[in-house]
């Protein structure tokens, strides 16, 4: 995490002018920082103790982000919250995130169930669009965990959003974000790849679901 280039974000962002202590904030990026480094390795433990033990690695690969100043303000804005620090050190719990793609459906629950169980992480919330896609077709399990940081000054309980989901999911959804945030695309075509995508966000699904049939039973 570049701290110089967030100092830099907040001076250009909205929350210049209602935050006093800009410090503070640069603070509670580092915090949230740690506190997804946390979780990371946690699930790189996890992974390598699935693969001793089992033979398999659930997860593929993991993706770690920080929210930019500007989406955090906008986020504040969105949600009617007031522009101060008590908002986001209450109210924003996905500052820090890690995205965990897994190999197969099952891994997405393996490994959550891994997570929370630990002593030391606390489930906050979770939301489960495997289950209950999005309209859009959009699939993933999202859960808002603590973790405890350990600082200089004292110990602090650190929310971090985790994203789980397939690689089928990941590839659908890396594919539907660019379509949303392509601007330059006429809006004819994109409600047409829209509708398309949501299609095949279904068929993604059920192949991966017989995939997953053919893994279970190669494992015995």
């Amino acid at each position: 995490m570049d701290v110089k280039q967030i100092m830099k974000d907040i001076e250009k962002s909205p929350l210049k002018g209602q935050i006093g202590d800009l410090k503070e904030l640069a603070q509670i990026y580092q915090l949230r920082h740690s506190g997804v480094n946390e979780i990371g390795t946690k699930l790189e433990n996890l992974d390598e103790e699935y693969s001793m033990n089992y033979d398999h690695n659930p997860i593929h690969h993991m993706e770690e982000r920080m929210k930019s100043v500007r989406s955090l303000a906008g986020k504040i804005v969105r949600k009617g919250y007031p522009l101060n620090l008590d908002t986001i050190h209450h109210k924003i719990n996905d500052i820090g995130g890690i995205r965990v793609i897994t190999n197969y459906i099952d891994d997405v629950y393996r490994v959550e169930e891994a997570l929370v169980q630990q002593s030391d992480v606390t489930l906050m919330k979770r939301k489960n669009y495997i289950e209950d896609p999005k309209p859009s077709g959009y699939r993933s399990l999202h859960l808002v965990v603590s973790v405890p940081v350990f600082q200089s000054n004292g110990v602090f309980d650190v929310p971090v959003e985790v994203q789980l989901r397939t690689i089928g999911m990941d590839m659908w959804a890396s594919l539907e974000h660019k379509l949303r945030y392509k601007t330059d695309v006429p809006k004819e075509k994109v409600d047409e790849h829209a509708g398309n995508l949501k299609e095949y966000a279904s068929e993604l699904y059920d192949i991966e679901s017989r995939m997953q049939k053919i893994f279970r039973d190669l494992q015995g």
